[in-house]
């Protein structure tokens, strides 16, 4: 072989390496978070039409109990998973959480009884700590300048996982309303195969991360947690899940009362969402980023979502559906914006050695929020419409319970705003008053 040959030779595995350790890798985490989110997507427009069939009989406020005890479950051990994946490593966590999702999908296509419904949702919610070490392998193999476009890429696997999972769920629902979840239980199960074979470790021997678990080293993470800016960070995130999963929880029960639409009808709608999403979250966050910065994407995105949620109860046959998808549309884009944002915030705020301890906390603050935002959207739906006589109409819901429970959902939001915009002026003035001073 020439010299020139083996220069080649040699260049093009070097290229190939490069290639595999830089690209292959976040491909794979793409991959499987948007698979997961097509089973997250799956759910979210089916499971109220499912457990409100004749088979379960559920009422409203039993469908957000069912939403809450999920993320009840998520909220307990994501920090423990983003610990363990710390000291043990990404991949085994992500393996053994996604075999989790693949059980609780199952369960729940196989139900017969509400318990069953329960159960497969616990279990899903206990191994369901895979976002928060997909986001800590990110923070792995991403420096801080490129941080924004990993976690978009998070983002833009939610937002595909809104395009395919509510439209997969809502042709699938034809052949009964179990089907897509035993569906969504098979695609786990393959997830779970792909990312066993071919997803590289990065939490080497040496890595801080394992450093810091294997020592015990607990106290850098809670240093960590009180930072001012983290504190505000996991605040106005856990304010933005609590409205955001109102919204989900809510949204397929006020369009079957409101239009008449069923799960397949709804699912299109996500389907609407998440092409917007993914649009930015995947192609355009990073480059706002570097023109605006975080905050002003955060302030932004809020305020957008607000005037969306507080729209949503105008909308109705009256105003068609172009007025849906409008605010819709409102609700993607300013979804779309902050949230990225917000987890690149959370994990700037960690040093390498706390990635999937920090990372595992916001998740489960998501979490806390994500049990609290059904909660709220049952209560409010179920006593409006009690209180004004309405148990008789379709679903145990009225306009007035439609109203409450959006704004209450739209005010959060605002707070949320509020809080963003504060924090984003006091930093602004202590940059200020230091430049000043040096």
């Amino acid at each position: 072989m020439s010299k020139n040959n083996l220069l080649f030779t040699h260049h093009s595995s070097l290229i190939t390496h490069h290639l595999f350790m830089n690209r292959s890798p976040l491909l794979v985490i793409f991959v499987t978070v948007f698979i997961d989110l097509i089973g997250f997507g799956i759910v979210i427009p089916v499971l109220p039409f499912y457990v409100e069939g004749t088979k379960f009989n559920a009422t409203p406020r039993t469908v957000g109990l069912l939403f809450a005890s999920y993320s009840v479950m998520q909220l307990i051990f994501t920090p423990v998973l983003g610990r363990l994946s710390d000291r043990y490593g990404r991949r085994p966590v992500l393996f053994l959480s996604l075999l989790g999702t693949s059980a609780g999908f199952f369960i729940l296509g196989f139900a017969t009884t509400l318990w069953m419904l329960f159960a497969g949702r616990i279990i899903d919610g206990i191994t369901g700590g895979n976002i928060s070490t997909a986001q800590a392998y990110i923070a792995d193999v991403t420096t801080e300048e490129n941080r924004a476009k990993g976690m978009g890429m998070i983002g833009a696997a939610f937002g595909l996982g809104f395009i395919f999972g509510p439209a997969i769920g809502g042709i699938l629902s034809q052949w009964g309303t179990h089907v897509p979840f035993l569906f969504a239980g098979g695609l786990a199960l393959a997830n779970a195969t792909l990312l066993y074979f071919v997803l590289p470790e990065t939490v080497t021997p040496d890595h801080p991360a394992r450093v810091s678990a294997a020592t015990g080293r607990w106290s850098q993470l809670l240093a960590a947690l009180r930072q001012t800016r983290l504190a505000f960070v996991l605040t106005i995130y856990f304010l933005f899940i609590t409205a955001f999963s109102i919204m989900t929880s809510t949204f397929g029960l006020f369009t079957m009362y409101r239009f008449g639409y069923d799960a397949h009808d709804t699912g299109w709608l996500f389907v609407f969402v998440g092409v917007i999403g993914a649009i930015i979250q995947g192609g355009l966050i990073n480059r706002l980023v570097k023109i605006f910065g975080e905050w002003p994407l955060v302030i932004t995105g809020a305020l957008l979502f607000a005037l969306s949620l507080f729209a949503i109860p105008w909308t109705g046959p009256h105003t068609g559906l172009l007025a849906l998808l409008a605010v819709g549309g409102t609700f993607a884009v300013g979804n779309s914006l902050a949230t990225p944002s917000l987890t690149t915030l959370a994990s700037k705020s960690a040093g390498a050695g706390e990635q999937g301890g920090v990372l595992g906390v916001t998740q489960s603050v998501a979490s806390l929020a994500r049990t609290v935002g059904p909660s709220i959207s049952a209560a409010l739906i179920y006593s409006g419409a009690l209180t004004l006589g309405a148990d008789q109409k379709p679903h145990n819901m009225s306009d007035h319970s439609v109203a409450t429970t959006f704004w209450a959902a739209a005010a959060i939001m605002f707070v949320a705003f509020l809080l963003a915009l504060y924090f984003a002026r006091s930093r602004a003035s202590e940059y200020r008053d230091a430049t000043a001073t040096a």
